[in-house]
């Protein structure tokens, strides 16, 4: 199965933006209600479904760390509105556009592999869903609005009850400028019981959501989030010390989990690497520092990649300045950032010598 479903899906890779059309196309006509869950705007949403296809397809023989994803993706669509008859729908409509582009290579043997394939991920995702009784979502007030750069603003949102989330993970949130369009935020302080959320954003390139948020947050302003996901967190029982690189905005999940360790007596000695492009985009190098100051098991490294003389910060990219340190490998490894930062990191510690188990990062985001 997993081989079939592999080698029928580079055929299809390159034509899979005709791939994500003629999908939405089919599940719309299948089950027009579907229309009302996405956004007008179908580009995001068709990029985020071949990201999900990517991921699933990546990870197929891997059920142990699949899993988890699926079950997470099920509680995590609560939030559409999507009920049990729309994962027949989605899978009609996922199998009859893989057939479209597979063309003569959409052999029975092949359509049997992804039947099954499918109906795996939907039973995980449904299971998962239906044993899910808390909200669906939560609607939270902007309390403070905050812009550090041109491009990165902080903000501050208060739940009417606490989300149960974890120091590391990631939520999805909805604004009110742009309804129907989710952006998956890392908060950056570990729960509170008042249900205050910080959120650290960056206006990306064709960004709508992130660009809208930055530019024009406003107090007062309702959000609503959904249900957390990802699995980026230490292990405090493994023994080892504790290795964090964070690029731009990445800082924020780190930045929650160092909340929580210092509510603990005694904590693993931690090296956290802190990288931008120039020092003043080390927007909240301050409040790192700071923390730094109280707690002596942690030390922050500024890493700058264009030359800032007098910063003090080390010179280059984040995966150049941590492996001249050293392979790390009686560390733990926590790895957040854009996913090319996360993959060049990645790849020149295990080049290096890193463990691979030994390094963390949600290897996953739909942004």
């Amino acid at each position: 199965m997993v081989t079939l479903i592999r080698t029928s899906f580079e055929l299809v890779e390159p034509r899979a933006e005709e791939l994500a059309k003629h999908f939405y196309a089919v599940l719309f006509a299948r089950a027009p209600e579907t229309r009302d869950l996405f956004p007008a705007n179908m580009e995001i949403q068709r990029s985020r479904l071949l990201r999900a296809l990517v991921h699933v397809v990546q990870m197929v023989d891997r059920p142990a760390e699949l899993t988890p994803f699926l079950q997470q993706l099920g509680r995590d669509h609560r939030k559409f509105g999507v009920i049990a008859r729309h994962y027949n729908a989605v899978g009609y409509a996922l199998l009859t556009a893989i057939a479209r582009e597979a063309g003569p290579a959409w052999t029975s043997p092949v359509a049997n592999a992804w039947t099954e394939a499918y109906g795996v991920v939907s039973a995980a995702m449904r299971t998962a869903a239906e044993a899910e009784h808390g909200p669906a979502s939560w609607l939270g007030r902007v309390l403070a609005y905050r812009r550090v750069s041109w491009d990165v603003a902080m903000v501050q949102v208060q739940t009417g009850q606490p989300i149960p989330y974890r120091a590391g993970q990631y939520l999805s949130v909805e604004t009110p400028r742009r309804p129907r369009l989710w952006r998956y935020l890392s908060p950056a302080n570990a729960p509170r019981e008042d249900g205050v959320i910080e959120f650290h954003i960056r206006a990306v390139e064709r960004g709508w959501v992130s660009r809208a948020i930055v530019a024009h947050s406003q107090r007062g302003d309702t959000w609503r989030i959904g249900p957390p996901m990802g699995r980026l967190s230490i292990n405090r029982q493994s023994g080892r010390n504790l290795l964090m690189v964070a690029g731009g905005t990445g800082m924020a999940p780190i930045k929650a989990i160092l909340e929580e360790m210092s509510q603990y007596g005694e904590n693993p000695r931690t090296e956290v690497f802190l990288g931008a492009k120039n020092f003043t985009d080390l927007y909240d190098l301050g409040s790192l520092r700071q923390m730094s100051y109280s707690n002596p098991w942690l030390n922050v490294v500024p890493v700058v990649e264009d030359d800032d003389s007098g910063s003090g910060a080390e010179k280059g990219t984040l995966a150049e300045v941590v492996t001249r340190y050293g392979a790390w490998a009686d560390h733990d490894v926590l790895v957040c950032g854009s996913p090319a930062m996360i993959r060049a990191t990645v790849s020149r510690m295990l080049v290096a010598g890193t463990p691979l188990d030994q390094i963390r990062y949600d290897p996953f985001t739909m942004d």
